[in-house]
């Protein structure tokens, strides 16, 4: 799977460089693509943005440089993504339905946004990750190449995937590890069993009742 980032902030990205997505782009597994939007400005400062027209607080991106920088790309059966509050909010149906793409462009907005123009002209789909407000797409860019690059072949593996939060529409049962026992508890009993069919049957009954304990919201949905 291919990303193209839109940004006015590659540096930021150095994050995905570290832990699984940073072994999977070594593997060659997925590809991100930062474009400097910046690098496209024909002012001489580099100049982005621009005042609003009708007044107001801020800046806005222009749309020119914004579309020349999208145009640098290699658009061959790409999905252009607006991380925005005003999006759709990213949930665990919208990952996987995203992981089937092969190629996703993604434009990251700062300031008091980008001119609607151009969105209007490139952007398929916007997408929120939480109804609040960041400084910039950047950060949500992040999390969204984190959650779908997970469902790419061999990032990671194809059961971890089915046993986790969100599958089922039910949260994850709960981990344990060594020492067996800590702070004078002891882990559950079944666990220390080998018995594989009694294991599954527990972990099942747990995640149901965490999810109906903390979000009952998934059950059934």
């Amino acid at each position: 799977m291919k990303f193209d980032v839109l940004t006015l902030f590659p540096e930021m990205f150095e994050q995905l460089n570290m832990s699984i997505i940073g072994r999977a782009r070594e593997k060659k597994l997925i590809e991100v693509n930062l474009v400097n939007i910046r690098d496209f400005s024909k002012d001489k400062h580099k100049k982005v943005d621009d005042t609003p027209y009708g007044g107001g607080a801020g800046m806005v991106m222009r749309p020119d440089v914004v579309y020349e920088a999208y145009k640098s790309i290699n658009k061959e059966n790409a999905k252009v993504i607006y991380m925005s509050p005003q999006g759709k909010k990213l949930n665990q149906k919208k990952v996987e339905e995203l992981a089937k793409q092969e190629h996703i462009i993604i434009l990251c907005g700062h300031y008091e946004g980008i001119d609607q123009r151009v969105i209007d002209k490139i952007v398929d789909e916007e997408i929120s990750i939480g109804d609040y407000v960041l400084t910039g797409g950047e950060l949500p860019a992040m999390v969204l190449i984190d959650a779908v690059s997970r469902y790419s072949d061999g990032v990671i593996a194809k059961e971890s995937r089915e046993e986790e939060s969100f599958a089922n529409n039910m949260l994850e049962y709960p981990q344990y590890t060594r020492p067996e026992i800590f702070e004078g508890v002891k882990v559950p009993e079944v666990l220390l069993s080998g018995h594989h069919k009694n294991i599954d049957k527990w972990r099942e009954e747990e995640a149901l009742k965490i999810t109906k304990r903390k979000r009952p919201d998934i059950l059934n949905t």
